[in-house]
């Protein structure tokens, strides 16, 4: 088995291999490879190989085959920038990226200028579509999708309790934080605590020991499941157990890798999971058969890749403005279950529910 880590040079590789010698629409999937976030990279390249192989599988598009390349930004806005400028001096005509919002926003002014569609699989900042031009969409939700249903569920579970609400400061941690909080005082609640804490520290203790101070029974987490695993995971080691929520960024199995134990309990907001849905059954299998459980953001990379080949099937072409204008119009047939898109580029699915961590595996909260 190919190692594809071993293969990222310079943020952008060639996985022309993954599908056919003779490709000749090019394609890419960018996101945070390496650094503290892989994990969501590998789901997005898992997905959008499959998705390539498949449709390469069944003719290609055209009359021609897709040919992959991936890009690296390891959730760094810089190298995102770079990668997208990259990804379209190579001729790269869609783009199924990227993963961090704090990304994909500014690799959309890329794409705008140079006429690359894009279609993120998992950055849910409302200013990436509100803000976005007309090549801008997503397959996810939206963070005030997801914290309005996360404000409601505080307010509706943990009356009377003591809630504190931290962010991360990215775009993503800090949107998504702001939304809920906003959602929950919407409500007449009240929090305890408002907090910005530093990404890809290792001690969170103080932090840890002044929510246990202040008897903070609910933390709310805007941020990722490295900084969410270790502040559970390091409040346990100080007897402390408070009820974390955060968001659909804990969607992979790292995140208990991290906690053990200590992640027990956990809740957190993503939209309903595509690995249960029938039309997706045949892909999941094909997924499972190479011993990969296509969790969190896989399927989500598929289904853009699917959307965007269905678009430039029905209008005949790979030009931008000719397949942003179906994927605004049109209706597409996905993994994801029957998708479209509104104007802002936003896709018309249904929103986010509640999971929870037990015993190493999350699921839908009953």
């Amino acid at each position: 088995m190919l190692n594809w880590k071993s293969l990222i040079v310079a943020g952008v590789v060639s996985a022309a291999a993954m599908s056919t010698a003779q490709a000749d629409i090019l394609i890419a999937t960018a996101g945070p490879m390496t650094g503290q976030y892989a994990a969501f990279g590998e789901q997005m390249k898992r997905g959008a190989l499959m998705a390539v192989a498949d449709i390469n599988r069944a003719g290609g598009v055209l009359g021609q085959k897709l040919k992959l390349e991936i890009g690296d930004d390891a959730c760094d806005p810089k190298q995102a920038v770079a990668v997208a400028n990259k990804l379209a001096a190579d001729g790269v005509v869609f783009v199924a990226g990227h993963f961090c919002s704090s990304s994909s926003i500014p690799a959309s002014k890329v794409y705008t200028e140079e006429g690359v569609l894009q279609i993120s699989p998992a950055s849910t900042n409302p200013k990436l579509t509100d803000d976005g031009g007309d090549n801008v969409f997503r397959t996810c939700g939206r963070d005030d999708q997801q914290g309005a249903v996360a404000g409601a569920y505080l307010w509706d579970h943990f009356k009377g309790k003591k809630i504190a609400f931290l962010h991360d400061k990215t775009a993503y941690g800090k949107g998504l934080a702001d939304e809920t909080k906003a959602a929950y005082e919407a409500k007449g609640g009240k929090p305890a605590m408002y907090e910005a804490i530093t990404a890809g520290e290792k001690d969170y203790s103080a932090v840890v020991s002044k929510l246990k101070s202040a008897g903070i029974d609910v933390v709310y987490l805007g941020g990722y499941h490295t900084e969410a695993g270790l502040i559970i995971r390091q409040a346990k080691e100080q007897g402390y157990t408070p009820v974390l929520v955060s968001g659909d960024a804990l969607v992979t199995d790292e995140y208990w890798k991290i906690t053990g134990d200590a992640g027990e309990g956990t809740l957190m907001t993503f939209s309903p999971d595509p690995r249960k849905n029938a039309v997706a059954a045949p892909i999941v299998k094909e997924f499972q058969a190479t011993g990969y459980d296509p969790e969190g953001y896989t399927l989500y990379t598929y289904g853009a890749i699917q959307a965007w080949v269905q678009a430039v099937a029905a209008v005949g072409s790979t030009d931008t403005d000719k397949v942003a204008a179906e994927l605004h119009k049109g209706k597409f047939k996905t993994v994801l279950g029957d998708i479209g898109f509104d104007a802002k580029g936003d896709v018309t699915a249904p929103g986010y529910v509640f999971y929870k961590w037990s015993h190493g595996k999350y699921d839908y909260v009953k």
